[in-house]
């Protein structure tokens, strides 16, 4: 009768266990990727009074006497390898693991071990390491190789991952060595007439960042064949000093950096409002006449550029419209009373396009779109220059009729891709991501987007063999398989990582409270146990009275 006392202690003792398993999972509902837990019973040892015996020709075997001494906890089992539902949360360094043929966990380092976690809710801490929010645990990855010059995930020994290192929060700075113009060139439009002509610009970048503005202008030769030029005209720095004028005042030749010499017969017209006529003496010398006078001739004079009657000079510039006096002319002849051709040399180059299609058909020379512009020449400091050569590509401008309006622009990078060979300056850091593999990368303000290491995971061949340590944590055990120290790409199995998002608790209330009822029944049951043996003692002793 004792024995049933004990027996039904027993009993309430496991159902009290496999309760407190019950309110740990009900407790822990809503816990960012808790695992809940299941008890399983075993009966305790038999207590044997009769042995079993064997059948004979004269009589049938016995089997055994056993009574039973109650139940014990045989098993408290981890719901390990079942992932719970996805919570968004739209952060950036919230990450929920997605498995596919196994269990996947983050590991992170709790100061004096490596442990592992399913809750990926990490943040950046005071020293730029990425970290749990809940413990501050440092998150555990590889690191990354730029010796390079492209960073290269190095799968070794992980370490802690700090991704805002000093050296992470800026993208260094690239030298512009592409460029483009593009658009419509119309004959017909009026700055081709201007004295500096059509006048286009893009900003280039050295290898230190500064940036500079290369200046361009387009020079209409002739229309009706599709002649033009472009010359290279200036290069000005952010203080706006002009690094190609000085390279030709200190006697650099501008046609090494952009154009080769280039003489060009344009037709000008008297200057406006003048009064100046234009005609030839009978000697043969080329005249200008103020107010139709014909008896005081203005005679041009090729070393002064100028019309002199002898007291009186008049610069070839001031005499017709559109000449700049920083041109060169080569020369100077009678076209008609009101217009000179006049012969200019410019370091430029030819730009022709198909008069029957209107796209550009050479650059510089025939079949060639593209022209080099050597500003490696022009330092700043000539020694040891930062800026790069610039290759530009003019093969996206056409020549059409747009109303009199041009619409070409330059740009830097190439044609096919504006990121190629544009150049940056020096970038900040903007923000953080991860990708599906676990790899990090930095965004910076210039447009660089920068590996900075990866996240690998750990698995283990018995997961539910890990012991669970509180804050959401686990360490291995002898029954879970050791962690090599390196882990692996978490895509290696197909599984993935996830961003903005974080994995919920798998506890399954219905069932909970379901089990609950049934343990609450035991439990009643074995306390019924107790009270009956409790009873039957009673008459027992009562028999002496």
């Amino acid at each position: 009768m004792m024995r049933s006392l004990f027996s039904g202690v027993a009993g309430l003792k496991t159902h009290q266990t496999k309760m407190d398993v019950i309110g740990n999972n009900i407790s822990n509902v809503n816990t960012v990727a808790f695992k809940s837990s299941s008890t399983t019973f075993s009966d305790i040892m038999y207590q044997t009074t009769s042995q079993a015996s064997g059948a004979t020709e004269n009589r049938g075997g016995t089997n055994a006497k056993q009574i039973g001494l109650g139940v014990t906890n045989g098993a408290t089992k981890i719901s390990i390898t079942s992932s719970g539902a996805a919570q968004s949360t739209g952060d950036a360094l919230d990450i929920r693991l997605s498995d596919t043929n196994s269990t996947n966990f983050f590991i992170v380092n709790n100061g004096s071990e490596n442990v592992f976690t399913r809750a990926g809710s990490f943040y950046i801490d005071g020293n730029g390491n990425l970290a749990m929010t809940t413990t501050g645990y440092l998150v555990m990855g590889w690191q990354t190789d730029t010796t390079s010059g492209t960073p290269v995930v190095i799968q070794d020994t992980v370490s802690p991952l700090r991704v805002m290192a000093p050296e992470n929060l800026t993208s260094a700075p690239e030298a512009t060595t592409q460029a483009n113009f593009s658009g419509v060139i119309d004959k017909n439009d009026t700055q081709f007439s201007s004295t500096n002509g059509y006048v286009r610009s893009f900003t280039i970048y050295d290898n230190l960042g500064y940036s500079y503005t290369a200046k361009f202008s387009f020079k209409l030769v002739n229309g009706t064949k599709g002649e033009y030029t472009v010359e290279l005209t200036n290069l000005y720095d952010q203080d706006n000093n002009d690094l190609l004028a000085k390279y030709v005042a200190d006697g650099g030749n501008k046609s090494d950096i952009f154009g080769t010499t280039n003489p060009v017969d344009h037709t000008y017209s008297a200057a406006d409002g003048s009064n100046y006529t234009f005609g030839n003496t009978t000697t043969g010398d080329l005249a200008l006449y103020v107010n139709g006078d014909t008896t005081v001739p203005y005679l041009y004079d090729a070393a002064s550029q100028t019309f002199s009657n002898g007291t009186t000079s008049i610069p070839l510039a001031s005499a017709v419209a559109g000449l700049s006096a920083d041109d060169t002319v080569t020369g100077v002849t009678y076209a008609s009373d009101s217009t000179l051709t006049i012969t200019t040399t410019t370091i430029s180059y030819d730009l022709k396009f198909d008069t029957s299609k209107g796209n550009l058909t050479s650059a510089g020379e025939d079949g060639q779109s593209q022209l080099v512009m050597n500003t490696s020449l022009l330092g700043p400091n000539r020694a040891d220059a930062a800026l790069a050569d610039v290759t530009i590509d003019f093969s996206l401008l056409t020549m059409y009729d747009n109303g009199g309006t041009s619409t070409a622009v330059g740009n830097r990078g190439t044609s096919e891709d504006a990121s190629v060979g544009a150049g940056k300056k020096l970038g900040t850091m903007t923000g953080l991501s991860v990708s599906s593999d676990g790899r990090i990368f930095g965004s910076y303000s210039n447009g660089n987007t920068v590996l900075l290491g990866q996240i690998p995971v750990a698995q283990f061949a018995n997961a539910s063999g890990l012991e669970e340590m509180g804050d959401n944590c686990y360490k291995t055990t002898l029954n879970s398989g050791e962690f090599d120290g390196i882990g692996l790409v978490v895509s290696a199995d197909g599984s993935a990582m996830n961003t903005g998002q974080l994995e919920m608790s798998n506890v399954d209330l219905s069932a909970e409270f379901t089990d609950m009822i049934t343990t609450q029944r035991g439990f009643q049951a074995n306390s019924r146990i107790i009270t009956v043996s409790d009873t039957m003692l009673e008459e027992l002793i009562n028999l002496k009275r």
